[in-house]
């Protein structure tokens, strides 16, 4: 018995024992930091996620918001043109390259894996910001269907891209999207399953639904201007470059 008690002594010295009080301490403050950190993931989706209702409204040139794709600080139409398809290749660029395996594998150095994809919606957060920021209107009619028979239609159209996007979040995975599923499970000392190829609903008809319903939000318009066209028409080529890379991955991932 006093061997024992010898060898555990022994054993807490080196570090290689703990106390089941220091033990317990230890389990509640990794709680307690485990859900801090949800709540501060957690704002930060929804600070995302009002971002996103703004970017609704700046594509749709909402009233109520004071910047939009046709209205705000006036440039030079040659340098409203550059200003414009600088921020479109910096959303893009941050959009590709944070996204991809061979990034995310040397980040995940750096950065734990749980918080990756969080890290990755604030990236995508502050180009988004930077876009609305600067952006210039340019606001030259290319057509205008407001109070015709298209008027209503189109905004149908519009709302309906939206949509798609929204519910084609949830049939794949909402909060993993955010990142929010990584640190809950991460918080819990669990994993997530290994990835799966799963053709939910949307997906069995199109195999990019969420790219399918920003372009038809982009383009559904009554007015199309100069500036909307430019925002439309880049977004478009970004997509279509992102979609060459995704099916690499996917193929890399699943064959």
């Amino acid at each position: 018995m006093c061997n024992i008690r010898v060898a555990e002594a022994h054993q807490l010295r080196c570090g290689y024992l703990a106390h089941p009080a220091t033990s317990t301490i230890e389990n509640d403050l990794g709680i307690l930091v485990g859900r801090q950190l949800i709540e501060i993931l957690r704002n930060l989706v929804e600070g995302n996620e009002r971002i996103g209702r703004f970017d609704l409204a700046f594509v749709g040139d909402v009233a109520f918001v004071p910047r939009s794709v046709d209205r705000g600080p006036e440039a030079p139409p040659a340098l409203a043109v550059a200003m414009n398809v600088a921020a479109i290749a910096l959303f893009g660029l941050q959009h590709s390259i944070m996204a991809r395996q061979g990034f995310k594998r040397a980040w995940t150095r750096i950065v734990p894996w749980h918080l990756e994809r969080s890290v990755y919606v604030i990236g995508a957060s502050l180009a988004l910001m930077a876009m609305f920021v600067l952006w210039r209107p340019i606001p030259v009619i290319v057509w205008d269907a407001t109070g015709t028979i298209l008027d209503l239609p189109l905004w149908l159209l519009f709302s309906l891209g939206w949509l798609v996007v929204l519910l084609s979040t949830f049939m794949i995975n909402h909060f993993e999207l955010f990142g929010l599923e990584q640190a809950w499970l991460h918080m819990r000392g669990r994993k997530g399953p290994p990835p799966e190829l799963r053709q939910p609903f949307f997906y069995k008809w199109v195999a990019h639904p969420i790219y399918a319903g920003f372009l038809l939000a982009f383009w559904a318009t009554p007015e199309m201007t100069i500036g909307h066209l430019l925002f439309a028409a880049g977004m478009s080529v970004y997509i279509l470059i992102a979609i060459g890379y995704e099916e690499r991955d996917l193929r890399t991932l699943f064959g």
